[in-house]
């Protein structure tokens, strides 16, 4: 099943995919995100998560353009936890290097508790590393 969020002007930020065959959520960011874009994107593919049962996410940011520092304080306090309790445990982040978007991937990843996540700059590492965990 997929699922495409847009923006007010039309435009899709967030693709979410629950792929069955690899057992977890694929979400793929495009453009410049709003703070109310990540919040509901991020529901949305926790409600995704809850729904299918699996514990793994694989999230591809390298079609952000920016910075999503502005949301950063929510992510990690607020959004993480509940996607935790929702049966997160392992979460592959892919972000494109040297761009404002890695920026705040590694300081997602810096601050992150809730559950284990890896930043990859390329989908076939983040790939093998969230099979490891997803086929248990």
């Amino acid at each position: 099943m997929i699922q495409e969020l847009k923006s007010a002007l039309g435009k899709v930020y967030l693709t979410i995919e629950t792929d069955t065959e690899n057992r977890w959520i694929f979400t793929d960011w495009q453009g410049y995100l709003t703070a109310e874009n990540i919040k509901s994107g991020a529901q949305a593919y926790t409600d995704a998560l809850a729904k299918s049962g699996f514990s793994c996410v694989l999230n591809d940011t390298r079609s952000v353009r920016g910075p999503w520092d502005h949301s950063m304080d929510w992510v990690i306090n607020e959004w993480a936890p509940n996607a935790a309790k929702a049966g997160l445990q392992h979460f592959a982040l892919i972000s494109m290097p040297e761009t404002l978007a890695d920026g705040s991937a590694a300081n997602f990843y810096a601050q992150l508790t809730a559950f284990e996540a890896q930043v990859f700059d390329n989908l076939v590492d983040a790939k093998n590393w969230l099979r490891q965990y997803s086929q248990q």
